[in-house]
């Protein structure tokens, strides 16, 4: 075991500081203890002046704010300044002595910090310490809100004297920090603007509107992984989506929507993987794997998704924020990715189903998350490695003969506990475009596609199908019929109906 450092450092474990700093909170635990695990996206170090410059990755904070060279007051400091970050402390709980825990407590039995970091001991290893109950003292939050998102009411724990306000289980917990960005798209409350757009859409207008953004919902999921499917999976897939929120989550329930999702399992196995996994490619001459992400290990399946669907339940009933949960839940998945194949999709299916859940989406209506997400892929894809990457170097690993990895340490919590504040923010922006942009246009299409067909049926009569051709073409030459259209599909028109034509067009769409 490593001593404390107690010197200024410019850079810790190929981070560089903004500044000299002695390591402290979090980042100090996980030297001292050399702790295994992926660094948050933002640490803290005690910057040798009184006027230090912070970072995006570091926070510098002033000499009066540092912590003594010992466990209990390093602890107390990372609750006190970082919020909980619950893969350290799982990782921390399981290399102390159960003995130097009690003796925080026994340090300060009625202290705030030590009674969370008591409770926290207990929930994350499973272990009670030989202590008494906490006496008459006023119950604390074992979540600062002011640092992180958690249950606007928890349960008490009578023995600790904590309010367990977490928002998942020790099977599942992922947690969301406060952001002023995250604060600003919660102040906008994206689901009353929804249902003020909807409430102003005629019901059948709606109802079309409703089953457009279904189905492209459906083809962008599969689109961000390369597939193309036919119109019967793309409807069926569609029809899975649509019943999002309105059946419980189970082992039994992931495994059905798999099946939608490969349709044809000849060349698939269906059901949870018996087998390592790994997101990435082949070495072209040797066959060995170069992953991108390595999945959560086999054997770690049932327990880490009966936590997602303990999460789902908890979370979501008990008003945490309804995008933040469902970024944590189905970010979750993904990085757990429990399946041979179908993983992408049924991790955007959780993001319907958590809003869905909530209540978040007006009734009947989903929102097409999916085509949010598909033009921003690049955007998704940094955030999806925002975590696999730091996640990459704590798993240990060696090739199989068939191609694939077998994880060699134990990674369960990796999968449990990790930051999802830029998951967080980035499913928020995916929401404010699809409810400030593409409900919005897909309505206002279909009141000016209603207006259009009214007044070319007024011209002259043609079939629905004609309509939406002539309009097409209509879009393609900035509302001129081209010459090509006006001698062959529509060679019927003089040249005063496809002046009306093109008026009708302006009128609807363009003015």
């Amino acid at each position: 075991m490593r001593e404390w450092i107690s010197r200024p450092v410019t850079e810790f474990r190929a981070l560089p500081l903004p500044e000299p700093g002695i390591l402290a909170g979090y980042a100090a635990l996980i030297e001292r203890f050399d702790l295994a695990v992926p660094l948050a996206d933002r640490l803290t170090a005690i910057a040798e002046r009184h006027h230090p410059h912070s970072s995006d990755q570091w926070r510098m904070l002033t000499p009066r704010h540092a912590p003594v060279f010992e466990l209990a007051a390093q602890l107390t400091f990372a609750l006190r300044y970082e919020g909980l970050n619950l893969a350290v402390l799982a990782r921390l709980f399981h290399t102390v002595q159960p003995a130097e825990i009690a003796a925080i407590v026994e340090a300060s039995p009625t202290g705030a910090y030590a009674r969370r970091i008591w409770f926290l001991y207990e929930w994350l290893t499973d272990t009670r310490l030989e202590l008494p109950d906490a006496g008459k003292v006023r119950a604390v939050d074992v979540v600062d809100p002011v640092f992180q998102l958690a249950l606007p009411k928890g349960e008490p724990s009578p023995r600790h004297r904590v309010i367990n306000n977490l928002p998942g289980t020790p099977e599942f917990c992922p947690m969301v920090r406060r952001t002023e960005v995250l604060d600003a798209y919660r102040a906008r409350q994206f689901d009353v603007r929804a249902r003020e757009t909807v409430g102003r859409v005629r019901p059948d207008l709606l109802a079309r509107a409703a089953a457009f953004l279904l189905l492209n919902d459906s083809k962008s999921s599969f689109a961000i992984e390369g597939e193309r499917p036919s119109g019967t999976r793309a409807t069926r897939w569609g029809q899975a989506i649509a019943q999002a929120g309105t059946r419980p989550l189970s082992l039994a329930e992931f495994d059905r929507l798999q099946r939608i999702v490969i349709g044809d399992d000849h060349f698939v196995r269906l059901g949870l993987r018996e087998e390592g996994g790994f997101v990435g490619i082949h070495d072209r001459d040797t066959q060995m794997p170069i992953p991108d992400h390595v999945s959560a290990r086999a054997e770690d399946l049932q327990s880490l998704l009966q936590g997602v669907i303990a999460y789902t339940e908890r979370a979501i009933r008990g008003g945490m924020d309804p995008v933040a949960a469902a970024a944590c839940l189905a970010f979750g998945f993904v990085y757990i990715h429990p399946y041979v194949d179908g993983n992408g999709r049924l991790h955007r299916w959780l993001f319907h189903h958590a809003l869905a859940l909530a209540n978040f989406n007006p009734p009947g209506l989903i929102f097409p998350v999916s085509v949010a997400i598909y033009r921003r892929i690049a955007e998704y894809r940094a955030v999806l490695e925002s975590y696999s990457a730091p996640l990459l170097p704590c798993i240990s690993w060696e090739p199989t003969g068939d191609g694939n990895l077998r994880v060699l340490n134990d990674t369960a919590d990796f999968y449990r506990f990790f930051d999802a504040t830029r998951h967080a923010e980035f499913l928020y922006a995916c929401v404010e475009q699809v409810i400030e942009q593409d409900m919005p246009e897909e309505i206002q299409f279909l009141e000016g596609f209603e207006r259009f067909s009214e007044r070319i049926q007024q011209i002259v009569e043609m079939p629905a199908a004609q309509v939406e051709l002539l309009r097409r073409f209509l879009a393609q030459n900035d509302g001129r019929l081209s010459g090509r259209a006006r001698t062959r599909e529509f060679a019927a028109l003089d040249d005063e109906e496809v002046a009306a034509a093109e008026q009708a067009y302006a009128f609807s769409f363009l003015d």
